[in-house]
């Protein structure tokens, strides 16, 4: 029989997580705009906000060895295995305020509503402010996430930032010791799931009118570089017909791509998010560009198949142009599921709100997808106002929220873990 949540009434939830997410937002190392990067001051500081607030619902919360914030509330008895929860605490340059540290508030609100109410779980619960997710200074995606789930990769260490210094050595000016990151790592044995809540960052949810969404999968990416050169010359001079223009070439493979992926492909989508023509003057034919390619789909198979044919496409209007081709794959992530079971939890829950249970995959990607290395993931969706993320007009309103963490709430108690 499903346990009944009492939780606190009215919008006491979303209030106080809105509240929070304008506190934890006022850390920002350029005025007037959110940004909060890997190991700086701005960092230690959200940190440190963040373990207090863990404190305040009775958690033991510490940092470890890379900078993630980690809180623990026991289960009925000390050392039990853990349900995780959380997301990350990190941004973008110039970001919105609720991507990541939505999860991490709404989690730690939801620890707090059990210690207010004296609820002890059969398992521990761990609440995880993950410290480099986003990957904007050292351009290394899910560095927090990856340390935990022991698949670390220490070369990492050696790579730098815009001003020269390594992360080996931003680590050390934090406090943290880089030879260490492997205390870091969670044996598969102590984490029975984790389960993130996040914005959805598109803009599903809402055209569907629906507050929250029970994601099925986070979508692989395969990201390539391209190069086509041509011959530049005079603007005035060269007959049309006889130009190796490297930038109409281009254009004609954008739209290309944008047309394969606009059909309905089982979720891919295609982005083609940087052009660069050289030389760059107004009367110069182009005789370089180079452009980036984000291919993106929930099923890895149709991913593959999808990329292969786009640069086929690409190579056929190279070849036709007489035009030389450069490609090169930059980033392939796999698709990483949710697990069924836990998809289901989190459904039961939502429909217990009063909630149609809504599917959908992530085009983003999370820090689920390092985390299935060690345990089953899920993600609950929250909409957010026109789809809007990775930009300061990010908003998430109070109501929603509060559902949010209601939902998570509810599954939190009534969670069975796997067999």
């Amino acid at each position: 029989m499903e346990a009944k949540v009492t939780g606190l009434a009215g919008l006491l939830f979303g209030e106080q997580i809105a509240g929070r997410i304008d506190a934890l937002a006022a850390i920002t190392e350029a005025p007037g705009q959110l940004t909060r990067i890997f190991l700086t001051p701005e960092h230690r500081a959200g940190a440190e906000m963040i373990m207090a607030w863990m404190r305040e619902a009775e958690m033991a919360a510490h940092l470890d060895a890379i900078g993630n914030v980690c809180g623990r509330y026991e289960g009925e008895r000390p050392g039990l295995p853990c349900l995780m929860l959380g997301s990350h605490y990190d941004t973008v340059r110039d970001a919105g305020r609720w991507d990541g540290p939505l999860g991490v508030i709404t989690a730690i609100a939801c620890v707090a509503d059990l210690h207010a109410r004296g609820v002890r779980l059969p398992f521990a619960i761990e609440v995880t402010g993950f410290a480099d997710e986003e990957g904007v200074r050292f351009a290394s995606t899910l560095l927090g996430s990856r340390a935990i789930a022991g698949t670390f990769d220490e070369s990492a260490l050696g790579s730098k930032d815009r001003r020269g210094v390594t992360m080996r050595q931003a680590m050390q000016t934090f406090g943290l010791d880089p030879d260490h990151i492997g205390a870091a790592a969670r044996a598969p044995a102590e984490v029975l799931a984790y389960v993130e809540l996040h914005i959805e960052q598109g803009p599903v949810l809402e055209a569907k009118h629906l507050p929250v969404g029970v994601v099925t999968a986070i979508a692989g990416a395969t990201r390539l570089a391209v190069e086509l050169r041509g011959i530049a010359g005079h603007a005035g001079t060269v007959p049309m017909a006889l130009r190796r223009d490297a930038l109409a070439g281009a254009a004609e493979c954008i739209v290309a791509i944008e047309e394969f992926c606009a059909t309905d492909r089982d979720g891919l989508v295609g982005t083609v998010g940087y052009i660069n023509a050289m030389p760059g003057a107004t009367n110069v034919i182009p005789g370089m560009v180079s452009f980036t390619i984000d291919i993106r789909s929930p099923r890895d198979p149709f991913r593959k198949l999808a990329v292969a044919d786009i640069v086929r496409q690409i190579e056929e209007i190279v070849k036709r142009r007489g035009l030389q081709l450069d490609i090169n794959v930059t980033h392939e992530n796999r698709t990483v599921p949710c697990a069924p079971w836990l998809q289901q939890q989190i459904a039961a829950a939502v429909m217990a709100e009063g909630c149609p249970v809504f599917e959908l995959p992530s085009g983003a990607g999370h820090d689920g997808m390092a985390m299935i290395d060690i345990t089953d993931v899920a993600m609950l969706f929250v909409r957010c106002r026109g789809g809007v993320s990775h930009n300061p007009a990010e908003h998430v309103e109070a109501p929603d929220a509060d559902i949010g963490a209601r939902v998570l709430l509810r599954m939190i108690e009534n969670f069975a873990p796997k067999g």
